[in-house]
């Protein structure tokens, strides 16, 4: 299982989502600036999931918040690029775990 395991991973590594998020996350990682903003909208974004998820409904501050945030990162290229790569990956990633769990039964 774990020789398995290890061959996922280094296929996982291999393809074109991955990648692209190796190489957006590494043009963010250089700019203290902008990884603040990008940890920031994730806060947000996670709240509101979990707010949405609870059946409430988004607190105000925070909404208009997460909105402007998003405007703002996804009018900036490389933020934009960064976020949609991580988008793909977690995409590629839930169907290969909706695989693995329906093999599993």
């Amino acid at each position: 299982m774990q020789e398995a395991t290890k061959k996922l991973c280094e296929a996982l590594q291999r393809t074109s989502e991955y990648q692209d998020y190796i190489r957006c996350k590494a043009e963010i990682d250089q700019d203290s600036g902008i990884q603040a903003l990008v940890k920031e909208y994730k806060r947000l974004q996670m709240g509101v999931q979990m707010r949405m998820l609870a059946g409430q409904g988004m607190d105000d501050d925070d909404g208009r918040r997460f909105q402007q945030l998003s405007a703002l990162l996804f009018a900036d290229q490389r933020t934009s690029g960064y976020l949609l790569a991580e988008m793909r990956l977690q995409q590629m990633m839930a169907g290969i775990f909706e695989k693995i769990t329906r093999a599993a039964g």
